[in-house]
C-alpha cells in the first residue's frame, strides 16, 4: 500500500496514524516539532503494548504497526503521500497555512483532504493548489475504536476524490457516510447543540452534571452523557464548532453556553 502522511500529531492525528499503520500504510506523522511527531509515536507504541498484552492484537502486528509509522520534520517528505491528511487544531487560520504549504509538495494525483470537524470544505479548498483534490475526511474520537467517517466533498471535488477518499477510509476498517458540505456536516450539526444545551441546563441550575449525564444515558440511551462528551471532545473544540455554526449560519440557536465562554 502507498504512504499517506498525517499533519497533526495530537490525539486526533495520532489516531488516524495508528489506524492507517494497522491498516498496512506507510504513514509520514508531522507536527511544528519533530519531537512532537516522536512523541505521538511514543504513546501509539504503549497503547499497542497494551492492546498485546490483554491479547486484542498480536505482537507481531503491533510491530509492524509500530514499525510503518515514520515521524517527519517537515513537509518535503509528503510528496511521496498518496493522500495528504490535515488533523490540526480546530481553527480555519492554523488550517489554512498548512494546506497551502502541503500543496507545494502535492504529488499530481495525490488527495488533501482535512479531519475538519465543522469548518465548509468550498471554502477551504482555496488554499489548495488542485480543488478538486480536496475533501474532508472527519474521523471521531478515540479514532481506532469509532467506525464512522464522515467523507464531505467540497463544490469543486472531483467524483474520483470521493471515491478514493471512501475506499481509503473503507480500507482502515471504517463505515463511510457522504455529507453535505454544510457546516457541522451532519453528525456535529446534530450532536454539538446537544452538549451546548447541556451546557445551559447546567448553567440554569436544572440539574447537577450528574443528573444530567445519567438523564441522557437513561432516558435516551445514549452510552455516554453530553456533559461527559463535551468534556472527553474537549471544551475549547465545541466552543471553535459552535462559534463556525453561528458565524456560518447567522443562527442565534448556534450561541455557545456561557459555562463554555468562560
Amino acid at each position: 500500500m502507498s504512504a499517506i502522511a498525517v499533519i497533526g500529531a495530537g490525539q486526533m492525528g495520532a489516531g488516524i496514524a495508528q489506524t492507517a499503520a494497522q491498516s498496512g500504510r506507510k504513514v509520514l506523522l508531522s507536527d511544528i516539532k519533530l519531537e512532537l511527531a516522536e512523541g505521538a509515536k511514543a504513546r501509539i507504541g504503549a497503547t499497542l503494548e497494551k492492546l498485546v498484552t490483554k491479547e486484542k492484537i498480536a505482537k507481531a502486528n503491533a510491530e509492524a504497526t509500530h514499525a510503518n509509522i515514520v515521524p517527519v520534520a517537515d513537509y518535503a517528505p509528503m510528496a511521496e503521500a498518496e493522500f495528504i491528511i490535515e488533523a490540526a487544531t480546530e481553527r480555519e487560520e492554523i488550517k489554512l497555512k498548512i494546506f497551502e504549504a502541503a500543496g507545494k509538495v502535492l504529488g499530481a494525483d495525490a488527495i488533501m483532504a482535512s479531519n475538519t470537524s465543522s469548518i465548509p470544505i468550498t471554502h477551504m479548498a482555496r488554499s489548495s493548489p488542485d480543488p478538486a483534490r480536496f475533501i474532508g475526511m472527519h474521523f471521531f474520537n478515540p479514532v481506532p475504536l469509532m467506525k464512522l467517517v464522515e467523507v464531505i466533498p467540497g463544490l469543486a471535488t472531483a467524483q474520483a476524490t470521493t471515491d478514493r477518499t471512501r475506499a481509503l477510509a473503507e480500507s482502515m476498517g471504517k463505515e463511510v457516510v457522504i455529507a453535505g458540505d454544510e457546516p457541522g456536516f451532519v453528525v456535529n450539526r446534530l450532536a454539538v447543540p446537544l452538549l451546548n444545551e447541556a451546557c445551559f441546563v447546567l448553567g440554569s441550575g436544572a440539574g447537577t452534571v450528574e443528573d444530567i449525564d445519567k438523564g441522557v444515558r437513561l432516558g435516551l440511551n445514549h452510552p455516554m452523557g453530553p456533559l461527559q462528551l463535551a468534556d472527553f471532545v474537549g471544551l475549547d473544540t465545541i466552543l471553535e464548532i459552535l462559534k463556525v455554526l453561528q458565524s456560518t449560519t447567522g443562527d442565534p440557536k448556534y450561541r455557545p453556553a456561557p459555562l463554555l465562554v468562560k
